[in-house]
């Protein structure tokens, strides 16, 4: 089974989250790090261990990030990062997996569903530090997911009139991976 490793400079999450009942919020991180088990040739015995640094959440405003941060939402002080691990359950088309796992934000433990589609792998230069060190071959997915945040005790919110909130219950998850071949 071949081994890869996600490369954090080009793997990146994404959740988006319903604010003021009238438009979505999104945030990024990127420092996506991980381990993914893939063969093109047996897809459906695939696993993936990611972990993002919550402490690099960026929404674009320094407050909301700041409060994002916080007790109130994800506490990154007590709990920096935060974790999946799954492996396909289900292959729904050529190109498609669904993968379940155990997903962890603020320490709190859950089961979630990915649904991922691999965008293909293709022979690539490496450089670092400006020498070209390659070829290596590299992998793309995206993987997405919705989350009812309460599930993790992310729950503040203040109510708005007339019955709404400042914050949804769901957030949408993306995660843009590109993983580099370690170990055919």
């Amino acid at each position: 089974m071949a081994k890869w490793f996600l490369e954090p400079g080009h793997t990146s999450a994404e959740f988006c989250a319903r604010h003021m009942m009238v438009t979505y919020v999104r945030g990024h991180f990127k420092n996506v790090r991980g381990s993914l088990v893939f063969d093109e040739k047996n897809p459906a015995s695939a696993s993936v261990e990611a972990v993002i640094d919550a402490r690099g959440l960026w929404t674009g405003e320094p407050d909301r990030d700041a409060h994002l941060r916080s007790a109130d939402f994800l506490d990154v002080e007590r709990h920096p990062e935060i974790r999946f691990h799954g492996s396909v359950a289900e292959r729904p088309g050529a190109l498609d997996f669904r993968v379940k796992g155990d997903l962890t934000i603020r320490g709190v433990t859950r089961p979630a569903v990915l649904d991922v589609h691999y965008l293909g792998r293709w022979t690539t230069p490496w450089w670092e530090g400006g020498v070209d060190k390659g070829p290596k071959v590299r992998a793309g997915f995206v993987a997405e997911t919705t989350i009812n945040r309460h599930d993790f005790g992310v729950s503040w919110n203040n109510p708005l009139d007339l019955g709404g909130v400042v914050v949804g219950d769901d957030v949408r998850i993306t995660i843009d991976a590109e993983a580099i071949l370690e170990q055919e």
